[in-house]
Order: C-alpha cells, then structure tokens, then sequence
C-alpha cells in the first residue's frame, strides 16, 4: 500500500481543519508559557497552505511539500514558520519527483522534515519544544519498519508515541524557545509546540489508515 498525492493533498486538508478546531486549546496552551499567538499562527498558516495547494494542484508530492513550506514562512509569524517550513522543506527534498510513497518512503520524509526542526531549532529531547513529541514518533516509525508495520499501523504506533511525549512535557522545565524565560514557572504547562506537532502527526494517522 502507498500513498498518493491525492492523499497527502488530503493530509494538508485535515491539518486546516484541526488547526482550525484546536485554535482555542493551542492559544490556551501557549498563554501560559508563551505569546498566545500558537493556535492563531498554526491556523492561518495551514489554512494558507490549503487555500495556495487548492488554487495550484501540483504534480509531485515534493513540490506539494514546497508549497506548503513555502506558504508557512510566509504567512507564520514567530518560531513556527521557519520551523514548520523546515519541516515540509526537508521533507520535499526527499521524494522530489515522487508521485507515491510506502512506508519506508514516508518514513525517511519524517526523517529529514524532523532533522531539519532539530538543526533549525538547536533543540533536543526533554528541552520542551516541538521535537518532545516528533522525536518519540520518529523512533516509533523505526521500530514499526522493522517490525515490518505497514503505513496504518506505522502511523498509529507514531500517534500514539507523540502524544505520550506530548504529555511528558508537562512536568518539565522549558530550556529553550520563550518558555525558557519562565525557568521553573514553566513547569506544569502542556507544551504548545509538541501539541501542535502530535496533531499533525495524528492527522497523518487518520488520513492515511487506510492507505
């Protein structure tokens, strides 16, 4: 089984509509530890990008990632444009001309949309960011491979491991980004960023579990 580009294009679709429900709950989070402009800049940003991939339909699966890359640097203010844009950005470069991917295809995308957030950001494990949620799903996609999971469990077990380090970032102390300016203050708080980031991963899973 594979995914095509109609399903990815499906996957930016779901990302505007649950950026777009999670407004609220994304802005309450980042209130607390930081500008209380995350919900709002996740849901203009991939409303943008759907708005941009429904005017241009493009041929490839990698320049669908560009757009959308594209389109986030543009229209996000703060941290998330040029982190998420990364992400899509490192993505892209890894299946350029591809108009379908398997599991190991999707796998090694994350990969490189995820290593990018991690030079981008200089963040790490347990600092309260965005990667306490994508790398947990990332060793997850590892393991499933190995296993020999196909792209709906795949998916499922990355969803699942997300939002497990989504929640560990409850009790730690923000050691990067605007959180970190409240040093222990911060402990306590759902971290924005790895939310965000355990939602696009879960809209992934639910697009694409029948793929």
């Amino acid at each position: 089984m594979a995914v095509d580009r109609d399903a990815v294009i499906a996957w930016f679709a779901e990302l505007q509509r649950v950026y777009a429900a999670n407004r609220d709950r994304l802005t309450e989070l980042d209130s607390a530890i930081g500008d209380a402009d995350h919900g709002s800049n996740m849901d203009r940003g991939f409303s943008a990008v759907k708005t941009e991939l429904d005017k241009n339909v493009s041929a490839s699966i990698g320049a669908i990632l560009k757009t959308a890359a594209a389109t986030l640097i543009r229209t996000v203010g703060g941290a998330s444009g040029p982190l998420y844009g990364t992400f899509f950005l490192r993505a892209a470069a890894v299946c350029p001309d591809r108009t379908e991917l398997d599991a190991a295809d999707l796998a090694a995308m994350f990969r490189a949309g995820i290593e990018g957030v991690v030079q981008r950001g200089k963040a790490g494990p347990q600092d309260k960011t965005m990667l306490d949620a994508l790398l947990p799903a990332l060793d997850s996609m590892a393991s499933s491979l190995a296993a020999g999971a196909g792209i709906d469990l795949m998916f499922a077990n990355a969803a699942a491991a997300a939002e497990r380090g989504m929640q560990a970032t409850i009790p730690m102390q923000a050691r990067k980004g605007r959180a970190s300016y409240l040093g222990p203050r911060s402990v306590g708080h759902q971290d924005p960023g790895a939310t965000s980031s355990y939602l696009l991963i879960r809209a992934a899973s639910e697009v694409w579990k029948t793929a």
